[in-house]
Formats: C-alpha cells, sequence, structure tokens
C-alpha cells in the first residue's frame, strides 16, 4: 500500500522570526493554499508574531480554517488579471505593518503589493525580472525542491537550509466545525449510511479526470455494498456530478450546492474519497480521511496529498506525467486503465482496515 505523504515530524519551537509580523502572498489554486499551511505552521513554529495572508476571496473559508493565520489580506483581483489600481490601493492599507514578506508565487505581479507597501524584507524565487520588487531572490532548485510544499516551506527557512533541502515538512490540519456538519447533515438529508465521497474535478484540465462513466459505475458498487455516495465540487461540476448519481438511490450531487467551507466538514465526516489530483484532495488530505488517489497527467511525486492515509492510483506509462491540460495522444490511457474494479477492491480493503482497532492512521 503506497504512503504517498511526505512524513515529517512536528518542527520544534525556534525564536528566529520572534516578535516579527509577517504578510505572506498567497498562491491562486485551492490546493495551492492548502499546501501553503506547511509554510504557515513553520512561521508560527520559529515565532512569528502574527501572520496576515494576502489571497484571493474564494480562498477566506479555507485561512479562516487555519490555526496559524491572524488576518486574511483580500486581493480583489481576478485570476491571471494585472489590476494595478486595486494592488496599489491594498498596499497603502499595509504600509508599515509588517518585517518580512513571503512571495510565493512567482510571477511579476505577485510581488507588488510587498513592494508597494514598503515592507522592509521581500522573499520570492527569482521569476518574470523582479529585479528590485524582492530584496532576497533565490534560485528554484528544482531537483532539491521537487515538491509544491517543499518550495513554498523552502521561503520561511534561511537560504542555507532551504538550498540544502533537508527540513521538515509539517502537515496541513484544517479545523472542523461540527455544527455546520449538523446543518449540512439536515439540509441535504445525509448521514444515514457510512459516506464515500467523489470529486471529479480537476481545474487544470480533462488529462487530469478519471472519466465520469468510471465514478458513476463505482457508485453504484459503493451503494450495493451499504455506503452513500457525496460527490463534490463547484458549480463548474454541477453537470459531471448528476452525470455520477444518475438513477441512483443514496448519491447526492452537492456540486455547487455547498460552500468552500462546507467541503471541509463534509470530507471530514467520509469514510473514505476518491479524487482526481484537485484542490479537494488536499483538503481531504488536511481533515485526515482516508484517500483513494487517481493521477494521469500530473505525477504523484510533485503533488502528493499531504497524509500518510492515502493509496495513490497511477500508472506511471512511458508518456507520463506529461502536465498537459489535453492528452497529447488523444487517448488517456494514463486514466482509462485505472478500472472502477480497481478503486472498488482498494476502498474495500482499506475499509475493513479502517474498521480494526490498528486503523490505517493510527
Amino acid at each position: 500500500m503506497a504512503d504517498a505523504a511526505h512524513a515529517a515530524p512536528p518542527h520544534r519551537a525556534g525564536t528566529r522570526l520572534s516578535g516579527q509580523r509577517l504578510l505572506v502572498v498567497g498562491p491562486s489554486w485551492v490546493g495551492d493554499m492548502v499546501m501553503a499551511q506547511s509554510l504557515f505552521m513553520t512561521l508560527k513554529q520559529q515565532g512569528a508574531a502574527s501572520l496576515a495572508v494576502v489571497a484571493p476571496s474564494w480562498s477566506r473559508p479555507i485561512l479562516e480554517r487555519m490555526d496559524e493565520i491572524d488576518e486574511v489580506v483580500e486581493l480583489g483581483v481576478g485570476h491571471g488579471v494585472f489590476g494595478l489600481a486595486p494592488r496599489h490601493r491594498l498596499a497603502q492599507s499595509l504600509k508599515g505593518r509588517f518585517d518580512l514578506a513571503l512571495v510565493l508565487p512567482r510571477s511579476w505581479k505577485s510581488a507588488l503589493v510587498p513592494f508597494l507597501a514598503r515592507v522592509p524584507r521581500r522573499v520570492g524565487f527569482t521569476g518574470e525580472h523582479r529585479y528590485g520588487l524582492l530584496t532576497e531572490r533565490r534560485t528554484l532548485n528544482r531537483r532539491v525542491l521537487d515538491q509544491t510544499v517543499k518550495r513554498f516551506v523552502s521561503l520561511g527557512l534561511p537560504a542555507a537550509t532551504a538550498t540544502a533541502g533537508d527540513f521538515e515538512i509539517p502537515r496541513p490540519l484544517l479545523r472542523q466545525d461540527a455544527d455546520n456538519l449538523a446543518r449540512l447533515h439536515r439540509e441535504h438529508g445525509l448521514g444515514v449510511r457510512p459516506a464515500i465521497g467523489m470529486m471529479p474535478g480537476a481545474e487544470y484540465g480533462p488529462a487530469k479526470q478519471w472519466p465520469l462513466a468510471y465514478f458513476h459505475r463505482l457508485a453504484a458498487e459503493l451503494i450495493t455494498q451499504g455506503f452513500e455516495v457525496r460527490v463534490l465540487g463547484g458549480p463548474k461540476d454541477r453537470a459531471a456530478g448528476e452525470e455520477i448519481v444518475s438513477g441512483l438511490e443514496h448519491a447526492h450531487n452537492l456540486c455547487g450546492a455547498t460552500r468552500l467551507e462546507d467541503a471541509v466538514d463534509l470530507l471530514g465526516d467520509c469514510r473514505q474519497v476518491v479524487t482526481n489530483d484537485s484542490g479537494l484532495m488536499h483538503v481531504a488530505a488536511a481533515v485526515g480521511t482516508r484517500i483513494q488517489a487517481i493521477y494521469g497527467s500530473s505525477s504523484p511525486a510533485y503533488t502528493p496529498p499531504l497524509t500518510s492515509n492515502a493509496r495513490i492510483h497511477y500508472l506511471a506509462l512511458s508518456c507520463s506525467p506529461c502536465f498537459e491540460r489535453q492528452c497529447p495522444l488523444g487517448h488517456t490511457n494514463c486514466l482509462k486503465q485505472i478500472t472502477p474494479d480497481t478503486l472498488l477492491e482498494a476502498i474495500t480493503v482499506d475499509q475493513q482496515l479502517l474498521d480494526t482497532p490498528s486503523r490505517i492512521n493510527a
């Protein structure tokens, strides 16, 4: 059974950042924002007095479930939009408030807010000619920093430590809300049976998406075994969810019917989840649910779920990983050759282990 997580013990408390006020410019994707919690944990463990995160408005519900965050600073600019005026206004409101800024994205525009806010120290990776915008530009060694989460955490460490690559990575841990879960059970008629979550979406593109017919077939089999199936995703995934639950009892299409913070609680309530390499996969990892993670065009070596409670389904074909949005060869065999029967067997075996006193994630 594959253990996909980087199993690292907690950091020892440090004083390197004692008393300092930190500003982090966060990433623009759900999964990346969850993985960024490993950095936030690292910063607080080093004694940071306060931690604010500049982030898109959609990410507030996720950040508010992280104990390390003291303030969410919303950037009202759409993904991929330059938005000089709103960045300038935001920067003016932040002047004089921070000692150190860490810029996680590598784009030029992402470094603007700390620069315009005149944060004295501004650290990030070299990218898009950010000379002057950053006071400390670090070279990205892709061989050493071979995972997204390692790149994030490294920016919060001394350059020498980051370059060596020998550092611990705390696992993300999102706080859950029992009262909100009870409300969701009532409103959507959930919880009569033990639940299996399904996440058919992947914002990056179809080369990361397991066939919907496979999800439907697996859902039908799981329902015959006594499970409830919950399909989760955003409004864009609504049609996909309908295809999965079509004609099935005890199957709920919650895509677009719940908020991002609801997904945290619903996934934490599932026995297991079946998911593409997606943002919600990382949410499930951060609430401790058993994950069946399906990888096609991407690589579990680069963006693994940060948990020991996961099984990876990846064929490592000769054409994988291609990291393309659409299959360059037109067949998507990297996904189609992972069958519903394979997932059903894995879920069944893992559930038997989860139901024994010596649980998988003990």
